[in-house]
């Protein structure tokens, strides 16, 4: 007898669904249908149909079919998610090192090993994700604070340099950025492994401390605060142990928004960043919030269909979502104020088809 399956909703109830543009998300799924058939079975008859289809549809055929194959489960109860955003950084940066620009990039040191629970059995590397390798075995990667006292120098581990430390901290945390040098060239560079220590909010640490008041808190006004408070914007920082390494992406345009964890190009307002632990590359997400509008502020209701696309080290939980909002300073604003309830549904491919 086969399991039951959880208690699905159906499409009719999902607030905003009828007239919601799924075409874009819809389009995002199906590049994924090459390695989310093979991973999880269970996807691969709607991917067979998927492929029967031309490359290109419109709202309507994408959301009839959606609506054949899939059913919508709720992951927790109303507004039992929590959503943020985050965006790529376009930075200002130097290809070497010199006045104005002393803040590096680096790429992944090759000693920098990713480590199973079997060696977490260490007591050193208790919590750790990642270690180093020695000759002697494996043992505690240099945190940050270590890092910007520099541990890394004069290993040639530079991609660039840049201007200002906060600035670096916050391309770490969002995990890719386009850097524009002098001359007009830019470089695209992505997450390529991280220390392995585990990752702090700051904007806690300055709360706790009076800094800031938790309803003041934003990511402007943590970066506004953290720039203007230099000395002991460095001591904050380094409370968090977690650094992030980049690697160089090449093959992108312009347009294209940075690659996720995924190895797919990010789309904005489709891409969430999500927990593997309970979600797969390529899932589709229905949320359902009311999140600040990009020119007012004001809360106006946004009801889309998501793709999981990425993940982030402070995503934890199966009902944690971080939507991708693109690049450039105005993304920044609009995903720094994002810190709401949301109601969350995962769309399941039925087991057998339609009709099912």
């Amino acid at each position: 007898m086969a399991e039951a399956e959880p208690p699905a909703a159906t499409f009719a109830a999902l607030a905003g669904w009828s007239d919601a543009s799924v075409g874009a998300a819809f389009a995002a799924f199906r590049r994924h249908c090459p390695n989310i058939g093979q991973t999880f079975p269970v996807y691969e008859p709607a991917c067979r149909a998927v492929r029967a289809l031309p490359d290109e549809v419109d709202d309507d055929v994408a959301r009839t079919f959606l609506e054949i194959w899939f059913r919508p489960v709720p992951i927790g109860g109303p507004e039992a998610g929590f959503v943020t955003g985050y965006f790529e950084p376009e930075l200002a940066a130097s290809r070497t090192e010199e006045p104005g620009f002393s803040v590096p990039v680096y790429r992944r040191p090759d000693d920098l090993v990713a480590i199973d629970a079997d060696a977490r059995n260490d007591d050193r590397l208790a919590g750790l994700s990642f270690a180093r390798q020695t000759e002697a075995g494996l043992e505690p990667y240099p945190d940050r604070a270590a890092i910007s006292a520099g541990a890394l120098a004069g290993r040639g581990l530079e991609l660039a340099w840049l201007a200002d430390p906060v600035d670096a901290f916050f391309m770490q945390v969002q995990g890719s950025g386009r850097l524009r040098f002098r001359d007009g060239t830019t470089l695209r560079v992505s997450y390529a492994g991280k220390t392995g220590h585990p990752y702090t909010a700051i904007g806690r640490i300055v709360v706790a401390r009076g800094h800031l008041s938790a309803d003041a808190l934003d990511y402007q006004s943590l970066r506004d605060w953290l720039k203007g408070h230099p000395d002991e914007a460095r001591k904050i920082m380094d409370l968090n142990r977690s650094y992030i390494f980049f690697a160089p992406v090449d093959g992108l345009d312009e347009a294209d928004g940075p690659v996720g964890a995924a190895g797919l190009p990010l789309i904005p307002e489709v891409s969430l960043a999500v927990d593997l632990d309970h979600h797969g590359f390529g899932e589709l997400i229905w949320l359902d919030a009311a999140l600040p509008a990009s020119d007012t502020g004001e809360a106006v209701p946004f009801r889309r269909l998501m793709v999981a696309e990425d993940r982030g080290s402070a995503i934890v939980g199966p009902a944690r979502g971080d939507i991708f909002f693109g690049s450039g300073p105005e993304a920044g604003d609009r995903a720094g104020r994002i810190k709401h309830r949301a109601t969350l549904y995962r769309l399941e491919p039925r087991s057998i088809g339609p009709g099912e």
